[in-house]
């Protein structure tokens, strides 16, 4: 997996699937919903800050609420290249793996803020922002490898050879 390079947004604890993607939204056309990302996030006017290939870095239980898969889904149709948190609730981080989403527990708390330019390096863990390279966990071996195929589908379908 290459280096991720992006524009941080930072947000909170617990950014739940109802922030992230608002129930309203669910009534919209599948292929639109990256339209309604973060629309129910309080606090941040999310649309002002965003740019293509951004990375969201929040705290703990990022995705917590609802296991709907949309959520995540919205966020890749939106274009936000990684997602790094303390934490993450577990099926939405699981949702997110499965449709080659990147999501990466670190905690960068207080490290970095809103506008900065991180480069991202999975393999190895570390994140260079401000002058400053930090070292975390790299991200596992076999989740690079499912995010290198786009998702589980894509990579079970590749390594049964079925076209």
């Amino acid at each position: 997996m290459d280096v991720i390079k992006g524009k941080i947004i930072v947000l909170g604890d617990d950014i739940d699937t109802d922030q992230i993607l608002p129930g309203y939204a669910m009534a919209e056309p599948y292929d639109q919903l990256g339209n309604f990302a973060m629309a129910g996030l309080a606090g941040l006017d999310f649309k002002s800050v965003y740019e293509p290939g951004s990375i969201l870095v929040a705290g703990r239980n990022f995705g917590c609420g609802s296991s709907r898969e949309q959520a995540p889904i919205a966020l890749k149709q939106l274009g936000v290249s990684l997602i790094i948190a303390k934490g993450f609730a577990r099926i939405f981080r699981r949702n997110s793996i499965n449709i080659g989403l990147p999501v990466w527990t670190a905690d960068l708390a207080g490290q970095v803020k809103t506008g900065d330019r991180a480069e991202i390096d999975l393999e190895h863990g570390t994140v260079k922002v401000n002058n400053t390279e930090l070292k975390y966990a790299p991200m596992a071996e076999t989740v690079r490898k499912t995010l290198e195929y786009g998702g589980l589908i894509p990579r079970v379908r590749a390594e049964l050879g079925i076209e």
